[in-house]
């Protein structure tokens, strides 16, 4: 059967992992083009610097050529030109093969008739030279790269291995930092789900053992079928996790009263719950009541347990413009300024026994969902925490 065109199909594990491997894809491409694009100007560099020191070697050889076709003439100049070579490798020979001079090749007295020679077979390989025309016949000068330039030759192909290892060990402790995330959202996610089950299984549990004991009446059957009604809601909060719920027109206030008034049942009967309604209108706002009140039971049941099950929470609505703010203070342990926005990340808890995700969820719900806000607006060690939640009223 097919479905409707305006039905939104919700994207798929398969879909997830593509996007993610697209993702990849465009990374190495980035990478390959930085890569590419180093190299070839590398390389134009080399051949432009290659081209200077050819020149500097023709140079060097004129200067040679003048000297020896006019002894007679002011040298100081020639002298400087040839002395200028202190990187070029060269070497000068006579048309008989023997060598005359060198110079920037490092050579032990020992071995040097041996080092020039295998220099010089290898220019000639190179074909790097130049003809020097002479009065009594001809000399030849032979040269290779300088160091530096050699350097520079190899420096892309240093700068592509750098950039590999660079990139391997990137990819490596991204991997196994999204799947230590993910291990832990999973692990925090199935211990939300218990943590949401346990409060209606525990209130059933009692309620049959106040049915064995024969204590049946209409009150005990009316909680029952609430914390029933419960798991069902429970259900469609979690079937509602990665696709974009649907947001209609309600009464903030009722569903506010109505998640205070089942919670304040089941926690300790030490708190005292006060609900305030500033607002000058009434009219009701976009929003989901299912995701709406799991964001105000995690905040309730965090500041229960800020304060020990004993203490006062106070929740205040109000009008600011076009939007709707509800304040929650507690009088509990209280929040360190520094974990104000840390608290909202996944994982990050003070409970022993906690995994880190009711705000995290709740942050998702209100900004992702209802395109409004929640943080913390103020805290006190030993004194309490002031949370604040703001909605769109359109």
């Amino acid at each position: 059967m097919s479905l409707p065109l305006k039905e939104t199909i919700q994207p798929t594990v398969l879909d997830i992992y593509l996007k993610n491997r697209n993702w990849k894809y465009y990374f190495l491409l980035i990478a390959i083009f930085i890569i590419t694009g180093s190299i070839f100007y590398t390389n134009n560099l080399v051949k432009k610097l290659g081209r200077e020191e050819v020149k500097k070697v023709e140079l060097w050889a004129e200067g040679i050529r003048s000297l020896q076709l006019n002894p007679d003439q002011d040298v100081s100049l020639i002298n400087r030109i040839l002395e200028q070579n202190e990187t070029i490798p060269v070497i000068l020979v006579d048309d008989s093969g023997n060598i005359i001079d060198y110079r920037n090749i490092k050579v032990s007295e020992q071995k040097k008739d041996k080092i020039l020679r295998k220099k010089l077979r290898a220019m000639k390989e190179e074909n790097h030279s130049i003809e020097v025309d002479l009065v009594n016949g001809k000399n030849y000068i032979y040269f290779d790269d300088s160091s530096l330039l050699n350097h520079l030759a190899w420096y892309p192909f240093i700068q592509l291995g750098a950039i590999i290892t660079f990139i391997l060990i990137a990819f490596i402790a991204f991997s196994y930092s999204k799947s230590a995330e993910q291990n832990q959202v999973w692990v925090g996610m199935s211990k939300e789900t218990a943590h949401q089950l346990g409060t209606p299984i525990s209130s059933l549990m009692a309620w049959m053992e106040l049915i064995k004991l024969g204590n049946l009446d209409d009150h005990l059957a009316k909680e029952m079928a609430k914390d029933v009604s419960r798991l069902e809601v429970i259900t469609e909060r979690f079937s509602k996790i990665g696709s974009k719920p649907v947001l209609k027109p309600g009464n903030l206030m009722l569903q506010l009263n109505n998640s205070i008034e089942y919670l304040k049942k089941r926690t300790s009967g030490k708190v005292d719950f006060i609900l305030e309604d500033k607002r000058s209108s009434k009219e009701n706002i976009p929003v989901n009541a299912e995701l709406f009140s799991w964001v105000i039971e995690n905040l309730t049941k965090n500041a229960v347990d800020a304060m020990d099950g004993k203490g006062v929470l106070r929740f205040s609505l109000f009008e600011k413009g076009e939007q709707l703010v509800l304040d929650i203070r507690d009088t509990g342990k209280g929040i360190t300024k520094k974990h104000h926005k840390t608290i909202f990340k996944p994982g990050f808890t003070s409970k022993k026994r906690g995994w880190g995700l009711g705000l995290s969820l709740s942050k998702r719900i209100i900004e992702n969902y209802h395109r409004g806000k929640i943080f913390v607006v103020s805290s006190e060690i030993g004194k309490g925490t002031l949370f604040r939640i703001i909605l769109p009223t359109k």
